[in-house]
């Protein structure tokens, strides 16, 4: 199939102006909130399927593996197929499923459609890149934390307004409404976004396999990727049982676990914050810092297990570590090869993701066989297993850096 000549460079009027900036940062946000609407939900869930809790959870697992998939499948065409079509038409797909699952009459159709809804709320990752094209390399490191910090947001922001919704209109709500709101934002993406065609030309096969020499010559990327893998599934580890906790030991409902989730948004502050100390030089030393945060504040949940206080403070160190060390982690991969960040962000990302969902996985049965405590015990472990391949990495990096440069010459 013939391809498409590049695309011209963008013009200073397509460039990352404060508008784009705020285009991509909400639409990266309403994407991935798809992610995490189920989260405050399970009980609701497992009550309108007749479902137990064990079983409700695999709704979170299935949809971050369905996350993993688009990563994997989708992410890649970033590389090759111009980025505004592909966003958009993935888009519409997402919908689809989005609809799908709020009419899911049986909890097997429900858990198909999280998997779909998961693969196709890949467009958010496909975003992230193009402003990194897009952006001057001098402010690569904040324009990207803006956009990381609308991301975020929807992320922390998913589990309040289904709480809300869910309370005012029925669990399946939230998924009819954002079915319409990826319908409206595919339309103003086609409408605002410029368009970029990759100077990528081989096929999309010979671009799955370079995934695995990327991965291979990279050595900066498996750390980082890894390390973010042990930070995600800490996260996800808190806010998969965390409705169980507030429902079971504070008798919570739904609005209350609303207003608990939005604790969660102050950790957004730290993607800005997380982008200017990147600029500067401090992206590997602040990363350090932030993996013994989240660990530390694992260490407050299990502690405050009784005090909605102390359950909120560690949620806001939490999400302010996870979210910090994720922008810190982009602004260098990113750097490595400017005409492979697509894929760059495919190894990176399913990698996030496979432990975000392995993480959910384990939470369920950690919940059910010791309650909080196995839940905090593993929550606490992963980020620690983060700082140890953090440390491996300082101590390495006068020989990987140059061996990852000479292999990066080699291949061209």
């Amino acid at each position: 199939m013939p391809q498409p000549a590049p695309g011209p460079a963008p013009t200073a009027a397509q460039q990352m102006n404060p508008a784009t900036t705020l285009v991509l940062a909400v639409a990266c946000g309403m994407t991935v909130a798809n992610l995490y609407y189920a989260q405050p939900l399970l009980e609701l869930v497992a009550h309108s399927f007749g479902v137990g809790q064990g079983a409700a959870t695999t709704v979170v697992t299935l949809t971050q593996a369905g996350y993993a998939l688009g990563l994997l499948f989708v992410l890649p065409l970033g590389d090759l197929v111009e980025n505004r079509r592909l966003a958009t038409r993935t888009l519409l797909v997402t919908a689809t499923a989005l609809l799908l699952a709020a009419v899911s009459p049986v909890f097997g159709l429900f858990l198909a459609a999280s998997v779909l809804v998961g693969t196709t709320s890949v467009v958010a990752q496909v975003l992230v890149p193009l402003a990194a094209h897009l952006a001057p390399a001098e402010l690569r490191g904040s324009i990207v934390g803006r956009v990381m910090s609308g991301l975020l947001l929807g992320i922390l922001l998913a589990r309040t307004v289904s709480s809300l919704v869910a309370d005012l209109l029925g669990w399946r709500a939230i998924y009819l409404l954002s079915a319409v709101l990826m319908i409206g934002l595919s339309l103003v993406l086609r409408r605002l976004l410029p368009t970029r065609t990759p100077e990528h030309r081989a096929g999309y096969r010979a671009l799955l396999a370079s995934l695995v020499t990327l991965a291979r010559q990279e050595p900066v990327l498996r750390r980082r990727a890894l390390c973010q893998a042990t930070m995600f599934g800490s996260f996800t580890a808190f806010w998969t049982a965390i409705a169980y906790e507030l429902v079971d030991e504070h008798h919570f409902g739904q609005v209350q676990i609303a207003l608990f989730a939005l604790v969660g948004a102050g950790g957004a502050a730290a993607a800005p914050v997380a982008g200017r100390l990147a600029d500067r030089g401090h992206g590997r030393s602040a990363s350090g810092a932030a993996l013994l945060l989240a660990a530390c504040s694992f260490a407050l949940a299990a502690a405050g297990r009784h005090s909605v206080l102390l359950l909120a403070l560690a949620a806001v160190l939490l999400d302010f570590a996870v979210q910090g060390h994720q922008v810190m982690s982009q602004h260098e991969i990113y750097a490595l090869r400017g005409d492979a960040r697509a894929r760059i962000n495919t190894v990176y990302m399913t990698t996030v993701f496979a432990g975000g969902a392995a993480s959910s996985a384990a939470t369920g049965a950690l919940h059910a066989a010791y309650g909080w405590t196995g839940v905090c015990t593993l929550g606490t472990a992963l980020p620690l297993l983060g700082l140890l391949l953090w440390a491996r990495g300082q101590w390495s990096r006068a020989v990987d850096v140059p061996s990852g440069a000479a292999a990066r010459a080699a291949a061209r």
